[in-house]
């Protein structure tokens, strides 16, 4: 029962990275590209996740937190680009 929870899930995290990525390719401006970039990182997360609960390691969990981390300081660095103009002042 377990093993079918996790491919449906897989099936619907799949389905949202496909969803993300028709939204960063006809995105109207530049913010909606970089949210629908954000939540592609994000679902990329939740696949290395439940990579990790199907292989039963904690590898995977520990690379999707490494991800999480750039994703955050990344997703800032060009937020305050698009504000500023520059990144470090």
């Amino acid at each position: 029962m377990m093993q079918l929870a996790i491919y449906f899930c897989y099936l619907a995290v799949s389905l949202a990275l496909l969803m993300n990525i028709w939204r960063l390719y006809i995105g109207p401006n530049v913010v909606d590209r970089v949210m629908a970039a954000d939540t592609l990182v994000i679902n990329s997360m939740v696949l290395l996740i439940l990579y990790g609960i199907q292989t039963k390691t904690t590898l995977y969990f520990e690379s999707a937190l490494l991800l999480a981390m750039f994703s955050f300081i990344s997703t800032v660095a060009y937020c305050r680009f698009l504000m500023r103009g520059d990144i470090v002042e």
